[in-house]
């Protein structure tokens, strides 16, 4: 469990660098003053200035922060009457110059989880099977194995399905490998198992996949992101769908518990599952931040198109009171998620 929580402190620390690098890069493309690009939150340990950006290191090793000029939107109006700067400001661009930075964050995201699966590609995983549900009252259920398990005396699902068959009613050896352990199992496959269910009772996924080139990988990993985002907004979706029908659910929600938990049994199958979590959770965040919600991306987004449509800008105080009040929420969220993971897994 320590490996897992360093490994994700970590990934966050990179992920949100990678994120806050993106609005950095394109704040400095359209030429505004950035002031300080942190990494870690305050207080702040050591910083220099190079140019005209203070580069900071801060006391909570989790992520980092860019801080651009006139980008709170009050202050920076106090500021430009003080120092005569506003072609500077964040405020004084168009509507789709703000916009670009805003969405560089979830693009260096998407990025991100795009290079570490094509990287996942090029180096290849191992083929395996994953026992994704075990049935009560089952063979498997009897002997105790348990989703998550992998079975390591066969790589190809159609084989170990046609051995399970060709000796129902006879008992069988399993090797069966369970986070950093291995070891052998005896079960007999039933003859006639209940309808919709295996002669072991077990469900199964084929993980893995072979070798591939340079440009085939960037290919694929490409596909493969798309898929997952394409996955994520339908979950997504899908969620606030039943949310709003009484029949929401929190329980395939994982928080910064469920998260450490399953890092950890990705340590343990191997660095590629590592990266292929890393990748997972990048996506995850490009997502999650493009949802027009106060205190993310999509929300700020959102703001830039209401002030498209009634022609000036919102009230700076009513943003920061409505980013405040989002962030207030969601830090709710993730407490309630927390919960739910404690209870989950422990």
């Amino acid at each position: 469990m320590f490996i897992g929580i360093i490994a994700v402190i970590i990934f966050l620390s990179i992920l949100i660098l990678v994120h806050e690098l993106g609005h950095f890069l394109a704040a400095k493309k359209f030429g505004l003053l950035v002031e300080e690009f942190g990494f870690g939150l305050p207080p702040r340990i050591w910083g220099k200035k190079i140019g005209e950006t203070i580069y900071s290191v801060n006391a909570l090793p989790i992520g980092g922060f860019v801080k651009i000029f006139g980008e709170d939107g009050e202050d920076a109006t106090l500021k430009t009457r003080i120092s005569g700067r506003i072609e500077r400001s964040f405020t004084s661009l168009k509507i789709w110059q703000r916009a670009l930075i805003l969405l560089a964050g979830v693009f260096m995201n998407f990025l991100l989880g795009w290079l570490v699966i094509s990287v996942v590609f090029f180096i290849g995983i191992p083929q395996t099977i994953l026992i994704t549900e075990v049935a009560p009252n089952s063979p498997a259920s009897e002997i105790g194995l348990m989703s998550g398990d992998r079975i390591a005396n066969f790589s190809k699902m159609d084989e170990f399905i046609g051995y399970v068959n060709d000796n129902r009613g006879k008992v069988i050896n399993l090797e069966i490998e369970r986070l950093d352990k291995s070891f052998s199992v005896q079960a007999t496959p039933r003859i006639n198992p209940p309808e919709g269910q295996g002669a072991l009772g077990i469900s199964l996924a084929e993980g893995g996949s072979p070798k591939m080139g340079v440009f085939e990988g960037f290919y694929e990993g490409l596909k493969t992101s798309a898929e997952i985002v394409k996955s994520i907004f339908l979950a997504l979706f899908g969620l606030i769908k039943s949310a709003f029908v009484g029949k929401g659910s929190l329980e395939s929600v994982a928080g910064p518990v469920g998260i450490v938990k399953i890092t950890a049994q990705a340590g343990s199958l191997g660095f590629v599952y590592l990266l292929q979590l890393l990748a997972l959770i990048s996506l995850n965040l490009a997502v999650i931040n493009i949802i027009p919600f106060p205190a993310l991306d999509g929300g700020r987004l959102l703001f830039l198109f209401i002030e498209k449509i009634k022609g000036s800008p919102l009230n700076p105080k009513f943003e920061k009171f409505s980013n405040a009040a989002g962030m207030v929420l969601l830090l709710l969220l993730m407490l309630l998620i927390t919960i739910k993971d404690i209870s989950r897994f422990f």
